[in-house]
């Protein structure tokens, strides 16, 4: 699945149409939430049964859109359990949906050429869409399937979802490992390291930006935070990007048939330091380089696992013994190996699937100091 964010060419009325049903639609959604904290019922069917009556007679919404506004909310409480946040021994939490994206799926629109024809609550408009090379290129090998309505400052976007066939796996038996950190953005065990320092620098500047803003309250300070808004999260994205894409290449030009990295499942929680590295922590796109990893991997037929991480960062290796690890440098005391810390692990994650790419030179390094000599 690939997703393609178009921008539509509304005119002012489209505009007030689509604002229009964008509000009534967070209204349906909003109705929802107590009858889903109450039972505790975030099933689509057996909310579609208990509430559709309901949302017919009390919003302006057709019988689809009804049914997609129940999708909807059904959607973010399976994501909201799916990260801990509903738990047995607690009440549901309650989610306000305010300026929500619109659920559209193929009974509400329709795309034809550079044109489609969106549900409002006036009935269809026909409105031009803006592609770039990027859209086209997802548009022309994939089936369009489900979307989302939104609107980002000003702008009418439609996140149209597309089901591309997959192509065909690769029959080499050769893996390779990624480890993923901060001042490392990422090691893969071909021997390629991409530093993070430059973008933790840039992050901790866009944070110290946003205090002073925060603290000052004044109306041009609220001025300057609307204005750099997203500008951190965008340029992370963007990095992310050009390292998942270089790492996708190195794996395709090396041959690699798989493609493991850490299960970083709850990590978040495990992170046990001060105030000031948690913050900078939690702050960290781990997962976010990793799905981009991954769909770009499978993209090009290369399988991707998760597995695993513990003492990938303290074995080593060459030999599976425990070493020493201080900050980038790992040394093992048993078979005297030398390496990035980080290279390191990512070799041992490679080696957990099976068959690790080999390094480039092989150095038996003996430990001296269990040698005697004997003078003769």
């Amino acid at each position: 699945m690939r997703t393609a964010s178009i921008r539509l060419d509304v005119t002012e009325e489209q505009s007030s149409q689509l604002s229009a049903l964008q509000v009534a639609y967070a209204d349906a959604c909003n109705r929802l939430v107590p009858v889903v904290c109450e039972e505790r019922l975030w099933n689509r069917v057996g909310l579609h049964n208990k509430t559709y009556t309901q949302l017919r007679e009390q919003t302006p919404l057709g019988s689809q859109m009804c049914c997609n506004a129940i999708y909807s909310v059904c959607k973010a409480y399976k994501a909201q359990k799916e990260l801990g946040r509903v738990r047995k021994d607690k009440d549901v939490p309650k989610i306000r949906f305010n300026c929500a994206s619109v659920h559209f799926d193929k009974r509400t629109y329709t795309l034809r050429d550079n044109l489609i024809y969106l549900y409002t609550l006036s009935g269809r408009i026909t409105v031009p869409l803006i592609f770039g090379e990027h859209q086209r290129k997802i548009l022309a090998f994939g089936i369009p399937k489900e979307a989302e309505l939104v609107l980002r400052k000003g702008r009418w976007f439609f996140n149209l979802v597309v089901e591309k066939t997959d192509p065909p796996l690769s029959i080499s038996c050769e893996t390779m490992g990624i480890d993923v950190g901060e001042n490392t953005l990422a090691a893969h065990s071909l021997g390629k390291l991409f530093g993070g320092e430059k973008l933790r620098d840039k992050r901790d500047r866009h944070l110290s930006l946003r205090r002073r803003l925060q603290s000052n309250g004044s109306q041009s300070a609220k001025q300057k935070l609307r204005q750099v808004s997203g500008k951190e999260n965008r340029r992370v994205k963007q990095v992310n990007h050009e390292t998942s894409k270089a790492i996708v290449a190195a794996a395709k030009e090396a041959n690699i048939g798989t493609i493991v990295m850490e299960d970083l499942t709850h990590i978040r929680d495990r992170i046990k330091a001060g105030k000031r590295v948690r913050a900078r922590l939690h702050r960290w796109a781990w997962r976010q380089l990793q799905t981009f990893v991954e769909y770009k991997a499978q993209a090009t037929g290369i399988q991707v696992k998760y597995v695993n991480p513990a003492y990938s960062s303290q074995t080593c290796s060459c030999c599976g013994c425990i070493g020493k690890r201080n900050k980038h440098r790992f040394e093992c005391p048993h078979c005297g190996l030398l390496a990035h810390s980080d290279l390191n692990a990512s070799r041992n994650l490679a080696g957990i699937n099976g068959t690790a790419v080999p390094l480039r030179v092989s150095v038996n390094a003996p430990d001296v100091e269990s040698q005697t000599l004997t003078l003769q």
